[in-house]
């Protein structure tokens, strides 16, 4: 079972498992877009911020931040005693799992990519929150390979657009060249005039008319 919740503002699913056994699972079916909270030195549920497409860590607004934060905070044994715990929070895709791990004990890829932030007790957001939880049985395998498959779609597209935004661009500079390259050629000091050529008849026809008489 996974316990989805959505954000006050509507834009954002936050979602966590029900017991260190499903975080396993969250562990390794993530999206790439997931960003991961827990209570820093004690226990407490795993708690994931689906981000927009696009979105950095550094992108989430503060609000959201602090109803992540509020949420891991009232879901821990410990933490949720206390007045204020400190939350640390990574990309999904920063957490490194190994053998000689114990379910729910993660650790990370990069650690200098790690946030660590402080959060006061706030159980009336809490309780705000809690009243948007669904209680879903999702296949998050299935789930996983299915975005995973779009963003490849997408990069596949996106580089077909780039490929073809590169291929005008060349045509454009080609077609400026040509213009540039015929505007030099008939350009006023490359080009004879008619008077020019009128000058260049006469004097052709008074030659060949004294030819006619030598």
């Amino acid at each position: 079972m996974v316990f989805y919740f959505t954000t006050l503002c509507g834009e954002y699913t936050i979602y966590m498992g029900k017991d260190k056994y499903e975080n396993e699972d969250l562990i390794k079916y993530g999206h790439p877009e997931d960003c991961w909270f827990h209570v820093d030195d004690l226990s407490s549920a795993h708690v994931y911020l689906r981000l927009k497409p696009g979105m950095a860590m550094d992108d989430i607004p503060e609000n959201i931040l602090t109803e992540c934060c509020s949420l891991v905070k009232a879901n821990s044994i410990q933490g949720c005693k206390k007045s204020s715990v400190y939350i640390v929070y990574t990309r999904w895709k920063n957490l490194k799992k190994t053998a000689s791990m114990v379910d729910g004990q993660v650790g990370y890829h990069r650690p200098d990519n790690v946030r660590r932030c402080k959060i006061e007790k706030n159980n009336t957001l809490v309780r705000q929150l809690e009243k948007t939880k669904k209680e879903l049985y999702p296949d998050l395998a299935k789930e996983q390979e299915q975005r995973l498959k779009e963003i490849q779609v997408q990069k596949k597209e996106n580089r077909r657009a780039e490929e073809k935004a590169k291929k005008m661009e060349q045509l454009e500079n080609a077609r400026k060249k040509e213009e540039l390259s015929y505007d030099r050629i008939m350009g006023e000091g490359n080009m004879t005039s008619n008077s020019e050529m009128k000058a260049t008849e006469d004097a052709t026809a008074a030659e060949e008319f004294e030819d006619d008489f030598m």
